[in-house]
């Protein structure tokens, strides 16, 4: 497997050196970080004098083993102290990422008094009498809970559920910032499905919608259909539904550029989890119909449906029509379009080779994609993956903002197929005709109207879908 060779943002380090200020000694720092593959950021005087300068010099590495590299190269330079190394990302996470802050300010005794005892005791009366006021009258109109056990972090795996909190912390934020949504990290001590579903039940009063995430397969299955069977209000198991809403957005755009159509397609899917069994449920729900599925045993058939576990033995009855054997390298042959959410390096150029002419390859497996960009394009056309540091990046942060912003504005039930659908033809509606190109088949997660148009999207889906409890003036107007 080939290493990304690409520094990342992911991996910045600010080094704080002291050395001889004299002509040149610059010069020779910079010079070691370039010969070792860092990518130099800024530069800061700390403090200087006749004699001695200091300097704070940002970088970025392509990983920790490759940072750490570059400082022991630099703490060979003759006469250069490194005073202390910080990892940025590790600076940025201190205290955690998310506050909780007052939208009225307790400064006066009558804002306390109405705010709080004895005025407060009014509007419990009011909930208590019609629960339904407790939508417009606290933060439950606007608030979502984001779900971990810490069974399936990321690419990591299984940490548990206390090293889940930082990325809790971080989908707390992009519900803030992409769509205003209060969102709030728990995390559960505890993978029993049962137990899980109990506790979300159980804390659900003030939540307007239940965000799961990183729960493994299958057992993420079991929690999302229950918990949904249970509660009144939205619940949207990320890793599944996102993934599968972006894919679709991106493939979309991918037809547009060209001039194909999904069920002429001939699609492999690596990965056979929770993001792979949601992206094979889109695209047939969007009329794909040659789909064959991989997991780490090979492509999934009939004839291994003793071994598989419920949602491969779904795929195995769903997709395979032609009930091929081998390996995912193997189930390539004549591919139009790769999707892998599964491993890093699974996929050799030489396989991609065996594609039909110009593929389209979404490698989404994070931080390593199944095959690195830069060999891919060796053969594909079009190429994605779930970096930031590379062209068409797969992010579900496209998605999740959106349709939570949608479906809480409406105060809908539930997350339906037509809302997820929509989603995607909303995000991929995000890119003019015009501006497609094989490096711009996806949104910038930056573009704000992206959140726009999902939401407006999501409401008029759920009303249609009858999953609504309120009219917005949007869906008022279309239907007046």
């Amino acid at each position: 497997m080939k290493r990304a060779n690409k520094p990342s943002v992911s991996y910045s380090f600010t080094i704080r050196l002291s050395y001889p200020n004299s002509i040149g000694m610059f010069a020779r720092i910079v010079k070691i970080i370039g010969e070792k593959g860092g990518d130099l950021g800024a530069v800061d005087i700390v403090s200087s004098d006749s004699n001695l300068m200091t300097r704070d010099i940002t970088m970025k590495a392509r990983d920790e083993d490759h940072g750490e590299e570059i400082v022991k190269a630099i703490r060979k330079v003759k006469n250069v102290r490194v005073v202390h190394v910080s990892d940025r990302v590790f600076l940025l996470h201190l205290g955690g990422k998310i506050s909780i802050q007052n939208k009225v300010p307790i400064t006066t005794r009558d804002t306390l008094s109405m705010a709080y005892t004895p005025g407060v005791a009014r509007v419990c009366k009011a909930i208590a009498k019609d629960e339904s006021m407790a939508c417009q009258l606290t933060i439950k109109k606007n608030s979502v809970a984001v779900v971990s056990d810490g069974t399936a972090i990321l690419g990591l795996g299984d940490l548990g559920p206390a090293a889940a909190m930082p990325v809790m912390e971080g989908k707390a934020m992009l519900f803030k910032e992409f769509a205003d949504i209060d969102a709030y990290p728990i995390c559960l001590r505890t993978r029993d499905v049962d137990q899980i579903v109990d506790t979300v039940s159980f804390l659900s009063t003030g939540f307007g919608g239940i965000n799961l995430e990183d729960i493994s397969a299958p057992r993420c299955f079991a929690v999302e259909e229950k918990l949904q069977q249970r509660l009144d209000i939205p619940v949207f198991h990320d890793d599944q539904h996102g993934t599968a809403i972006v894919v679709l957005a991106a493939l979309l755009n991918a037809l547009r550029l060209t001039h194909r159509k999904l069920k002429d397609l001939k699609i492999v899917i690596s990965g056979a989890g929770a993001a792979g069994m949601a992206v094979t449920k889109m695209l047939l729900s969007a009329k794909a119909a040659d789909i064959v599925v991989c997991d780490s045993k090979g492509i999934i058939h009939r004839g291994r449906l003793p071994e598989l576990n419920e949602s491969k033995i779904w795929l195995a009855k769903h997709t395979n029509h032609g009930g091929i054997h081998g390996s995912v390298e193997d189930a390539l042959k004549k591919a139009d379009l790769f999707i892998g959410v599964s491993a890093p390096g699974i996929i050799s150029l030489k396989a991609l080779r065996r594609m039909a002419p110009q593929p389209i390859v979404f490698a989404l497996a994070n931080p390593t994609p199944e095959i690195i960009p830069e060999e891919a394009l060796k053969k594909a056309y079009i190429v994605a993956t779930g970096r930031s540091d590379y062209p068409n990046q797969i992010n579900n942060v496209l998605a999740f903002p959106g349709i939570f912003r949608g479906a809480l504005n409406v105060r809908a039930h539930r997350i339906t197929e037509e809302m997820k659908l929509a989603a995607a033809h909303a995000i991929a509606g995000c890119i003019l005709p015009r501006e497609l190109n094989p490096e711009y088949i996806i949104p910038s997660v930056f573009n704000r109207n992206v959140v726009k148009n999902v939401a407006a999207a999501v409401e008029k889906a759920a009303y249609h879908s009858g999953v609504t409890r309120k009219k917005t003036r949007l869906v008022a107007a279309e239907n007046a």
